[in-house]
């Protein structure tokens, strides 16, 4: 999965957790419901990963810390961009800018990235 479609699959993360925030604080007590993004995402993202039957454990973690790091890294550097764009915006007391708002420009921004 490309940086891109995985910045944009963030996006959705983060603008669905919002809605969720938003539906909780107007419905105290009620149930809200969960999509599995963040779920699905991880399944697209984190490669499958093969143990040899006679790895030791530490073979084994070696081979998972390599297999899973780049994944992860890449997942945490979307979360991280998202929110410092949020963070930016905050911080410069723009009343007039939702979250949402950055996080769909944020999304469209990585779109035409792909030429989408």
């Amino acid at each position: 999965m490309e940086q891109s479609e995985i910045m944009q699959r963030v996006v959705g993360i983060l603008t669905e957790a919002i809605e969720m925030r938003r539906q909780a604080r107007e419905n105290p007590g009620a149930e809200v419901a969960l999509t599995g993004a963040i779920s699905a995402l991880l399944a697209e993202t984190l490669p499958k990963i093969e143990l040899p039957a006679e790895a030791s454990a530490q073979e084994a973690a070696g081979i998972i810390t390599e297999a899973l790091g780049p994944a992860i890294a890449s997942l945490a550097n979307c979360f991280s961009y998202a929110f410092v764009h949020l963070a930016e915006v905050h911080d410069q007391g723009r009343p007039d800018t939702t979250a949402t708002d950055v996080l769909r420009s944020l999304s469209l921004q990585f779109a035409r990235r792909d030429g989408q």
